[in-house]
């Protein structure tokens, strides 16, 4: 499990590269990144300030059960937020293009996310890469409440490893 920090992970040979790894590896097709995050009561009530989303099914318990809901919901997009944090992270300097997002469950504040960008297509483009990942977002470990698509310009596929503080 991940406890503040990230690992790649390449699906096709299950190769695992942690941060006491000497040198960077490079991203190609077929690695996944992830981070593990729980979202506090602090967080969602900064978000709904900066964003100025005063819904109540964030900030009210009896507003997010009379909706059905078991309580209050973290924003979507705070949990999205999740994607650009892993590829900015490991690619620093990365500019993010696009994204597109399924919101697929509920997330409710203390539940465990893990995020998950999976690098699906890479193309260099004279000194920096266009990179097409899939993006997920897992609650508990298995269940998805969250997908996507990101396309981000990474300046180097030289994938960084952080420590990720909380």
């Amino acid at each position: 499990m991940f406890v503040k920090s990230s690992v790649l992970v390449n699906v096709s040979s299950l190769r695992y590269l942690s941060s006491s790894s000497s040198a960077s590896p490079l991203l190609k097709a077929g690695d996944v990144l992830r981070h593990r995050r729980i979202f506090s009561d602090k967080d969602v009530v900064e978000y709904s300030k900066v964003t100025h989303d005063a819904n109540p099914l964030h900030l009210d318990s009896g507003s997010a059960r009379a909706a059905g809901f078991e309580d209050r919901l973290v924003h979507g997009m705070l949990v999205a937020s999740l994607f650009p944090r892993i590829i900015s992270s490991h690619f620093p300097g990365a500019i993010y293009v696009s994204q597109s997002l399924h919101f697929r469950s509920p997330v409710y504040i203390g539940d465990e996310i893990v995020g998950e960008v999976h690098a699906v297509n890479i193309k260099d483009t004279k000194n920096r890469y266009l990179a097409k990942f899939s993006t997920k977002c897992f609650k508990n470990g298995q269940l998805l409440v969250l997908d996507g698509e990101a396309m981000t310009i990474l300046p180097t596929l030289a994938v960084e490893q952080v420590q990720y503080e909380e």
